[in-house]
């Protein structure tokens, strides 16, 4: 997320806190601090209120954490890294390298966040009812169960990218066996509850000429933002699912055998062709043994080309990762991601080269197939 800085790690989990945060906890320490200064104007005296006010705005998101961590934990449970924990202007974010195996695995993910925030609304409520706390402190764990039982409801919202949409999402997975359908129910109806939250903020200018309630476009615009783009994601899978590597793969392979001279190889693969720098090349077994660059050419006199072999030029592969050629196109999106790179060589049964797989190459598969869709 842009504007994140770590701050450090929790239970082995990178922590991130967005600048946005720092917003919101600015706007509750007042918020909160004025009001205790209001109804305890005896007791708390100076700029106790305020310090009062920072310290329940920092449990306030002490829960949230919380409340992220127990997302984080059953993921990690069932194998799932957690690549970061972010606290951010509408609350937090915990961000998973995949998604749960089955329905039932998403479905505990999705929940444990939510019952978190509903134990933790249980001990705050039952610390005001069976202690003797008064005063400030009586009030603030009042809040803090009070936010804890918001936070539980509003995130069970069914609809992407709430925990609600995740748990409808997991249902939907379930009785259709599909998890993309279940993804795309889910942002739809988030976009239908984001829309509403929007009206719901515009209301009161409409109705009453008066200030429209900006919290709410906020969040609605939040959420008809996210869940767009689940809806998205959901239908990239859709396409993806029955795909594997090798409907994905470059056309007209940058693969060139090693025994080529030089000549052949520009007048077959330079001359005339699509532009490219870099060539795969392959021994008589059709096996990878390295890559020839375009830009190297320079450094053999044009003369001596039909007398030079490619694989006097090329140079051994450093980092390049392999995938089988049936493996399916959304593992090797997703081990792109993670690895952060823009390619991956293509190996066949026989351990022969088959191709080059790019992000490139995938964009145009999805872009071909949204068209033959859409024709």
């Amino acid at each position: 997320m842009n504007g994140s800085f770590r701050v450090g790690n929790l239970f082995g989990i990178p922590f991130y806190i967005n600048s946005s945060w720092f917003l919101v906890l600015g706007l509750l320490t007042l918020n909160y601090g004025d009001n205790l200064a209001t109804q305890f104007p005896q007791e708390l005296g100076g700029i106790l209120p305020w310090i009062l006010g920072l310290i329940t705005a920092l449990l306030l998101f002490s829960s949230v954490l919380a409340h992220e961590l127990g997302h984080s934990f059953v993921a990690q449970y069932q194998g799932i890294e957690v690549k970061s924990i972010t606290l951010f202007i509408f609350g937090g974010l915990a961000s998973l390298d995949k998604e749960s195996k089955t329905p039932a695995e998403a479905f505990w993910v999705a929940i444990a966040g939510p019952l978190v925030s509903i134990v933790l609304f249980g001990l705050f409520k039952s610390i005001n009812i069976f202690t003797s706390i008064t005063g400030a402190a009586s009030v603030i764990v009042e809040i803090l169960a009070y936010i804890n039982l918001v936070l539980a409801l509003f995130n069970l919202i069914p609809g992407l990218p709430l925990d609600g949409g995740n748990i409808l999402k997991s249902i939907v997975w379930k009785i259709t066996n599909n998890p993309e359908k279940g993804i795309i129910f889910a942002s739809r109806v988030g976009q239908a509850f984001g829309s509403l939250t929007i009206i719901s903020g515009l209301i009161p200018t409409f109705l009453f000429s008066s200030f429209p309630n900006f919290w709410n476009i906020l969040i609605g615009l939040f959420l008809l933002q996210n869940a767009g783009r689940s809806a998205q994601y959901g239908e990239v899978q859709s396409v993806l699912r029955n795909l594997t590597t090798v409907d994905a793969i470059v056309p007209n392979n940058p693969i060139v055998s090693e025994s080529l001279s030089l000549r052949e190889f520009v007048n077959e693969y330079v001359i005339g062709k699509e532009s490219r720098k870099q060539f795969l090349v392959t021994d008589e077994a059709g096996q990878l043994v390295g890559v020839i660059n375009v830009d190297d050419l320079k450094i053999v006199n044009t003369s001596q080309w039909p007398l030079v072999q490619v694989k006097e030029l090329t140079k051994s592969l450093t980092n390049m990762e392999s995938v089988n050629a049936e493996t399916p196109l959304l593992e090797v999106v997703s081990l792109l991601e993670q690895k952060q790179i823009n390619q991956l060589t293509v190996i066949g049964e026989n351990g022969m080269l088959v191709g080059l797989i790019e992000k490139a190459s995938i964009r145009r598969l999805l872009e071909n197939k949204s068209q033959a869709k859409s024709a």
